[in-house]
């Protein structure tokens, strides 16, 4: 396996791990985490980065790292964009 394409899933594993620890010690934090997931608007902004940046990558270097990075900056993107509701009890 490409090293580059391991370094992504190790980040993105701690990404998941983050949420975890968030959810044990506050429930329902972890779940606000994820909440980007129903967001149609950030999956859009995530969806439009992955491809330009998987595109771009592609073209300069190629190779299947660029992809697995492209996607996780996909994921960054759409959780950073989101919108954020209050946590219950606010």
């Amino acid at each position: 396996m490409d090293p580059s394409v391991m370094t992504a899933v190790v980040a993105a594993v701690a990404l998941v791990c983050r949420a975890a620890v968030l959810e044990m010690r506050t429930p329902g934090a972890g779940r606000r985490v994820w909440a980007f997931a129903g967001d149609r608007r950030a999956l859009g902004m995530g969806l439009a980065a992955a491809c330009v940046l998987g595109a771009v990558g592609w073209a300069t270097v190629g190779g299947a790292g660029v992809v697995v990075w492209a996607g996780l900056a996909g994921v960054l993107v759409a959780s950073l964009t989101a919108e954020r509701g209050r946590p219950p009890g606010e």
